[in-house]
């Protein structure tokens, strides 16, 4: 999957004939070429850093800890789901009455949650990304360091959603679960490198703005699948995404704790991240079939409005906001030039979008691709 978003609204340079979408995706989903590895940025926080985050210890147990929930007050995919125990009729029954309401779904809804699914089942990928960053990883493996305890329950608690989503798909009947399983085993093996160098004040930026993402996410597919008629699937993408909602307090507490003892450290590492723009965890995404088939989901979740680029524009001025970077006045002279580029950066991407639209409205060419996840049904582009 060769494909780069050069500047925020330029289209992707392989789609030769104009389409509606390709333009406005370019902001809400970056998709990179492999980096080479022999100038990949690695270890770039100064090593006397690591101090701070073990200062920090203290108050991650005490403040970040506690934002997880218990086992035995988390739901499970099985709340959800047809029960298994049942009697084989009264089983076959409630298949039969999911795949009664998921009839009527579309294409373009089922190609989502495929995308959303896969994304999520490639949990391994961003626990061992989390475990790169130097002082806050997991050095055994079971370390009782908060940091790794923290990365390990919240591995647990995101498990779940890529967990339900698979099984409710599977039962729909909709999807052809065996191409869908191929593109989980290649994302994975294919991993992901979002540009965090080790670094846990690049690592925490960027678990910021990505749990704000799927939170959004989430939460538009949970209103789609409402208005389309199914209500179990619409709590369902509304239960995680008041995971995902939980999630990113505590990656945005760790990043305004970063900005109260190293403003300047901290405000340079979020300038750092939103000139790299932030690539999706599942960029790298094929069924070994269709090297753009990242690129396919992502122009239908923007054609939906699933998740779009006024969704990225909007985080960024969610964060500026959260983080107070506007207020911010121990700077020095990087740090100020960091915080002006942050600061105006969202309205920039904005404007940006609105040439894109315009552009596309005028477009009238489309074409069509077939996608393995639904037995190569043509979907319009």
């Amino acid at each position: 999957m060769q494909v780069q978003a050069v500047s925020y609204c330029h289209a992707f340079p392989n789609f030769k004939r104009c389409h509606r979408n390709a333009e406005i995706n370019a902001v809400a989903y970056v998709s990179p070429m492999r980096p080479n590895l022999q100038t990949v940025k690695q270890h770039s926080m100064p090593p006397e850093k690591r101090e701070l985050f073990k200062h920090l210890e203290g108050w991650a147990s005490n403040t970040i800890l506690p934002i997880l929930k218990p086992v035995e007050k988390c739901w499970q995919p099985q709340d959800f789901l047809p029960l298994s125990s049942l009697p084989v009729d009264q089983f076959t029954d409630e298949v039969r009455s999911l795949r009664e309401r998921v009839a009527d779904l579309s294409d373009d809804l089922f190609v989502v949650l495929v995308g959303d699914m896969i994304t999520e089942e490639a949990l391994p990928t961003y626990q061992t990304m989390i475990n790169t960053l130097d002082g806050v990883k997991d050095e055994t493996g079971a370390s009782d360091s908060p940091w790794a305890m923290w990365t390990r329950m919240w591995t647990a608690e995101e498990n779940r959603h890529g967990d339900l989503l698979s099984k409710y798909l599977y039962l729909s009947g909709r999807v052809d679960m065996k191409m869908v399983d191929r593109t989980v085993q290649y994302l994975i093996g294919s991993g992901m490198d979002p540009g965090t160098e080790n670094n846990p004040y690049l690592g925490f930026v960027y678990t910021s703005f990505q749990e704000r993402a799927t939170f959004i996410s989430h939460g538009n597919t949970a209103r789609l699948a409402k208005t389309c008629g199914d209500s179990t699937l619409a709590q369902i993408c509304g239960t995680i995404a008041a995971d995902e909602k939980r999630h990113e307090l505590a990656y945005g507490s760790i990043v305004s704790k970063l900005l109260e003892l190293d403003p300047n450290g901290a405000i340079l590492a979020i300038e750092d991240m939103m000139r790299k723009k932030i690539t999706m965890p599942g960029h790298l995404m094929h069924d070994g079939r269709d090297s753009h088939i990242f690129d396919h989901f992502s122009t239908v979740a923007q054609r939906l409005g699933v998740y779009t680029a006024k969704d990225y524009a909007g985080i960024v001025e969610f964060l500026v906001e959260k983080w107070g970077l506007e207020k911010m006045e121990e700077l020095d002279g990087d740090g100020r030039k960091a915080q002006d580029y942050i600061c105006r950066l969202g309205q920039r991407i904005r404007k940006l979008q609105e040439r894109a639209e315009d552009k596309a409205a005028k477009c009238t060419d489309t074409r069509k691709v077939k996608l393995s996840w639904i037995f190569d049904r043509e979907l319009e582009l």
